[in-house]
């Protein structure tokens, strides 16, 4: 999005009309990402085809690109800020979920810890020369305790790893 937008503005800037900047900006992108734009082209209803193909992944900017081609082209208002300033947005946007997915690696690592800790402490049991697996597998209270720990084990891993989504995709 970011590259089409950028493009999209350098091409109304060189005098282009919007039809044709946006088709030209559209070929200037990979073969994967133009695909279905170049489909959008053809619409009578520009607008709306970029809005109907915002609902892909990571097409969601489509939607302020039809709402900005509307500002723009349907009524008058100057294109080149308005593409400008929307490209800026979505860099920040994007810069803004790189910091929080930065800053949730530490969040991920804990889940992994939690999630492998238990083994830890059957090999260092194992190690003092204990065996904790028939103490776990052969009486009552181990069994209990097993099937706690492995409550408890997925409770703690889903609840972090659910604290690291929200916090990612708020």
């Amino acid at each position: 999005m970011i590259e089409l937008c950028d493009a999209l503005s350098a091409e109304l800037t060189a005098g282009r009309t919007p039809e044709d900047a946006l088709a030209d900006a559209v070929a200037s992108l990979s073969p994967a990402v133009a695909t279905p734009l170049r489909a959008t082209l053809a619409s009578h209803d520009l607008p709306e085809s970029l809005y109907e193909l915002s609902h892909r992944p990571g097409a969601q900017g489509l939607r302020l690109l039809a709402a900005c081609w509307n500002i723009g082209v349907e009524r008058g208002a100057a294109f080149v800020p308005v593409i400008d300033g929307l490209a800026q947005g979505l860099r920040d946007a994007h810069d803004h979920h790189e910091q929080i997915k930065a800053q949730l690696a530490g969040t991920h690592a804990t889940a992994r810890l939690l999630a492998v800790l238990p083994c830890l402490g059957l090999a260092m049991s194992w190690s003092l020369g204990a065996d904790p697996l028939r103490f776990l597998f052969t009486t009552l209270p181990g069994l209990a305790c097993f099937l706690l720990a492995l409550l408890l084990d997925a409770a703690g891993i889903l609840w972090t790893t659910r604290i690291a989504a929200k916090a990612e995709n708020p």
